[in-house]
């Protein structure tokens, strides 16, 4: 489906694996030169994408930071940041949460089919709420996102967005950076969870680039075209 856009995960896990701990306060596990790139990776993207337990447990802002970088979007027709995008089966997102509150672009949630009414009454006047399917459908939600001019879709995770991405073989390309630690704690998330992918020992990704940031090293991976072929 060569219509959808390019999706680029983008990760910080510890040597283990992990991409948190277990406890409430979220867990740094990159260096600020790594913001950085990660920043100018955003500001290339029309599109970031998180999960709703994201939304939750970190309250990202998910913007732009260097004015810079939003100087030259704006030069270039393009919104300061990015468009926000986020996929919850429920709904339930509170219209506090910085996502919705923070910067002029769109914020579009896409649902379950059977939360889509729930969620616009709480949700219509922060977002643009939408039917993502009924289950949800990652590739209903990429051809939406294609119609509505996204060409480079970042997504940020949490856990259970890049398992679904990779498994379903929607990924293009993976932008994995490993932390010199470990977390160890059997409670806190990792970057992938179980199940069968497309990427395994008999199909092994095409590692593009490695790069040390400072203490931490980058790991730049094309999974190939999996499921759009």
């Amino acid at each position: 489906m060569a219509d959808l856009p390019y999706v680029l995960l983008s990760c910080a896990a510890s040597v283990d694996g992990y991409i948190d701990d277990a406890s409430e306060e979220r867990l740094l596990l990159s260096n600020d030169e790594d913001f950085d790139r990660v920043d100018d990776v955003r500001a290339t993207c029309d599109a970031i994408l998180v999960g709703a337990n994201t939304i939750r447990r970190d309250n990202p802002r998910l913007l732009v930071r260097s004015e810079a970088r939003r100087r030259a979007r704006v030069a270039a027709g393009r919104s300061e940041s990015p468009v926000k995008v986020t996929i919850s089966g429920t709904g339930d997102l509170s219209p506090e949460a910085k996502f919705f509150t923070t910067g002029a672009m769109d914020k579009l949630v896409y649902c379950d089919g059977g939360s889509v009414h729930k969620a616009a009454d709480r949700l219509a006047d922060v977002a643009t709420v939408l039917n993502g399917g009924q289950p949800l459908e990652l590739k209903r939600v990429l051809a939406d996102l294609a119609e509505r001019g996204v060409r480079r879709l970042m997504v940020e995770g949490g856990s259970t967005l890049h398992t679904q991405f990779l498994r379903a073989g929607l990924a293009d390309e993976l932008h994995l950076v490993i932390a010199p630690f470990l977390v160890g704690e059997p409670a806190a998330p990792r970057f992938a969870g179980p199940g069968p992918f497309p990427q395994n020992a008999g199909n092994r990704m095409r590692l593009a680039e490695t790069r040390q940031i400072g203490d931490c090293v980058l790991l730049r991976y094309l999974p190939g075209e999996g499921a759009r072929s």
